[in-house]
């Protein structure tokens, strides 16, 4: 080999070798730092393109672990209401075999069916007002109507001055609020709902209009919720009169099509309609209808019965679903782990030689640097 001053090549060598071994170095360090092997898409292209895809099925995984949780808090928090109907139910049907034996007073027949009454009241109320995350739990609201309960109105009925009717609009998220003004007319306020359809405050659906002598407020704006209140003495109480039962749908999925299913289960609207119970204020004090009452009670029962071994078992489906996406959750974890994870015993293992090699390569350019000096030599 002929000796030279315009190259050195031992040291130029020697400079490949530390600058691969600091970058290999600094790979390193950024592993242990992160704890991930795989830090951008030139450490394994395919590897990051197999983590990211398990990952995007863990997240799925995990909130549709967290649907199906809040499905059963649902479906428990209706098992729970049912259960308290079938309480009433039972004590309706104490009081309709007492009604339906002779030898009562007319006073012992009215308390009886006083208390019946209640309870037909609190069953409703139960359907009504049971409420899971600010839903309604029994009832759907969509293309509800609310009607009027009290008096014949007409058209020229006269509002009193000062009252309100307030309507609050799921669909639009607006607040109607109409306050009679003197002499005001149930035409004033149809037009005025109108007025606020046109505006944008009340969903395009929304109508008024009056119908075998009541004012009837409704939508058929599918998905929307009113809810109609007033304060009026002629209109009355407003009640909702089309709302029927409701369903809860539990969206389970791993982030791909064909790994989604929903669980659907229907959810009964509780009436005395639909409990088949009659809603007479004398149907007790009569031996002969409160015998047929009582067929009815038990009947009641046992749809109550059905209802709920319908949630029950869907309950069930939900904790069973839960249990197998959690140990999906586990075992593709461990699979992205597997493909992501640094091996820290490995790595470091690795940064010890690297720092061994770094501080070996500097000393070899220093010592090939050092090399080319002893040319000089031959010129002394």
């Amino acid at each position: 080999m002929s000796l030279s001053i315009l190259n050195n090549l031992s040291a130029l060598t020697a400079e490949h070798n530390l600058n691969a071994t600091q970058a290999s170095l600094q790979k390193t360090l950024t592993q242990l730092s992160s704890g991930s092997k795989i830090n951008s898409g030139s450490d394994d292209a395919a590897g990051l393109s197999i983590a990211n895809g398990l990952t995007s099925s863990i997240s799925a995984l995990t909130q549709s672990v967290q649907n199906a949780t809040n499905g059963v808090g649902l479906l428990q928090t209706a098992d729970g209401a049912l259960s308290q109907v079938t309480t009433l139910l039972n004590r309706a049907v104490t009081l309709a075999t007492e009604a339906s034996n002779g030898g009562l007073t007319t006073t012992q027949s009215a308390a009886i069916q006083n208390e019946y009454t209640q309870i037909l009241g609190q069953i409703g109320k139960i359907g009504t007002t049971t409420n899971f995350n600010g839903n309604s739990v029994f009832q759907s609201n969509s293309n509800a109507s609310f009607t009027s309960t009290q008096g014949t109105l007409a058209d020229t009925s006269a509002l009193t001055a000062g009252k309100t009717v307030t309507i609050q609009d799921s669909a639009t998220g607006g607040t109607f609020v109409y306050t009679a003004g003197a002499g005001a007319k149930i035409s004033d306020l149809e037009t005025a709902i109108t007025n606020a359809v046109t505006a944008g405050t009340l969903s395009a659906g929304t109508t008024a209009s009056t119908a075998s002598g009541n004012l009837v407020i409704a939508t058929s704006t599918a998905g929307d919720s009113l809810q109609v209140s007033t304060n009026d003495a002629v209109l009355g109480p407003m009640s909702p009169t089309s709302v029927t039962g409701n369903s809860a749908s539990v969206y389970l999925g791993d982030g791909t099509s064909s790994g989604s299913q929903s669980i659907t289960t229907a959810i009964n609207d509780i009436t005395t309609a639909a409990l088949g119970l009659s809603s007479s204020a004398t149907v007790l004090e009569s031996t002969d209808t409160a015998a047929t009452e009582l067929n009815a009670i038990n009947s009641a029962i046992s749809t109550v019965a059905g209802w709920r071994g319908t949630i029950g078992a869907n309950v069930n489906e939900l904790n069973a679903a839960s249990n197998v996406m959690n140990n999906q959750i586990q075992n593709l974890t461990s699979a992205e782990s597997g493909i992501s994870d640094a091996d820290i015993g490995t790595t470091v293992a690795n940064m010890s030689k690297y720092n061994t090699l770094q501080q070996t390569g500097i000393s070899a350019l220093q010592q090939a640097n050092q090399a080319s000096q002893t040319i000089l030599k031959l010129l002394q």
